[in-house]
């Protein structure tokens, strides 16, 4: 503890992101795509002229958000980009979320949540899941006054993922504070509610070009919700950076939203990878969750999840493992290759032998 530090960093816990090895290794634990960008993103990437980068690049990213509401059939004032959907989960924080009353979250779900809620001083109302290891909307929906309610639709790390017609209910129920629905992984299975989004102004959805659009290492998401949402989400980038998404960015993003041929072909094989490798591990005799997102969840009966993670590891296999009590028995599978699943399959057969 640096004696520098003010006294809201002393009492911080920062979110722990997964490894990145500089060894070569099949990484599986970050849920990154295994497929490369869309063909047009290398094109832009070879042809952008550099003398651009000595301008600032667009505050309002209006072509990005032009391109984005296009591709999913809203106004241009009813979106929002950011460097990375986790910027934008944190403007969201601080514009909709710093009341009084307690923010409503499952208790297992995307760890940055109670990060952002300590660093902005949000308290937490923590609602267990179900025996199914699903998040209780009804519970969500239930409790009383609130600054807000936010889950992950499909949730993280356990990959289950409510209908739509689920959160519709949620939505008639909660009505006077902001329900943020952070759709990460949305493309790999689940429906989307940016459908609802004309129809309830109190919600906004975010997501990432990290996961599905393969652009985990240039950093954009985005946010779909009313034009009242939106431009309380403004405000606060404004507040705090005018500039978040460069021009370089934007260019690429557009190519990967143009793309609809690649980015179909490649969610779909992962969907298609991550049902054989379901199969394959209940044939080892792993628990595996129901999943509509890019990773597994799964334990197994006869062996501790650190004991498989660190097999894993000391055969060049990383996974995720959470080290918590309710947690790490489990190992969160990013879906690779068809290739490196079944390097991890083998693995798994020689350490469970």
């Amino acid at each position: 503890m640096s004696q520098y530090w003010s006294p809201a960093v002393r009492e911080l816990t920062p979110y722990v992101p997964g490894e990145q090895p500089r060894e070569r290794v099949i990484k599986l634990n970050t849920n990154e795509n295994p497929y490369p960008p869309a063909p047009g993103v290398s094109e832009a990437l070879r042809n952008y002229a550099t003398d651009h980068l000595r301008l600032y690049p667009d505050p309002t990213s209006h072509a990005l958000r032009t391109t984005l509401a296009e591709s999913y059939g809203v106004s241009v004032a009813e979106t929002f980009v950011g460097n990375g959907s986790d910027e934008v989960l944190a403007f969201a924080f601080q514009a909709f979320f710093c009341h009084d009353t307690p923010l409503d979250v499952p208790s297992i779900t995307y760890s940055f949540y109670p990060v952002y809620a300590n660093l902005y001083g949000v308290t937490l109302r923590k609602h267990p899941l179900n025996a199914q290891w699903e998040v209780d909307l009804n519970a969500l929906a239930n409790a009383s006054e609130r600054s807000g309610v936010i889950f992950a639709n499909p949730n993280a790390p356990t990959g289950h993922a409510h209908s739509l017609e689920a959160i519709e209910s949620l939505l008639k129920r909660v009505t006077n504070r902001v329900v943020l629905v952070d759709e990460a992984y949305v493309d790999f299975g689940a429906e989307s509610a940016v459908t609802l989004v004309g129809r309830y102004p109190n919600l906004l959805v975010t997501g990432t070009f990290s996961k599905s659009r393969s652009l985990a290492g240039l950093r954009l998401g985005y946010a779909i919700g009313s034009p009242e949402l939106i431009d309380g989400l403004q405000r606060v980038k404004d507040s705090f950076n005018s500039y978040p998404v460069d021009s370089l960015a934007s260019l690429v993003g557009i190519e990967a939203l143009k793309d609809k041929t690649h980015f179909n072909a490649c969610r779909n094989n992962v969907i298609t990878t991550r049902e054989r490798t379901r199969q394959r591990l209940e044939q080892l005799g792993f628990d595996v969750l129901p999943s509509k997102a890019n990773f597994v969840f799964a334990q197994h009966p006869d062996f501790e999840g650190a004991q498989l993670f660190v097999g894993l590891r000391e055969r060049g296999i990383l996974v995720r493992h959470f080290n918590t009590d309710m947690l790490n028995n489990f190992l969160r599978i990013t879906i690779g290759t068809d290739d490196e699943m079944d390097s991890l399959i083998e693995a798994l057969e020689a350490i469970c032998r």
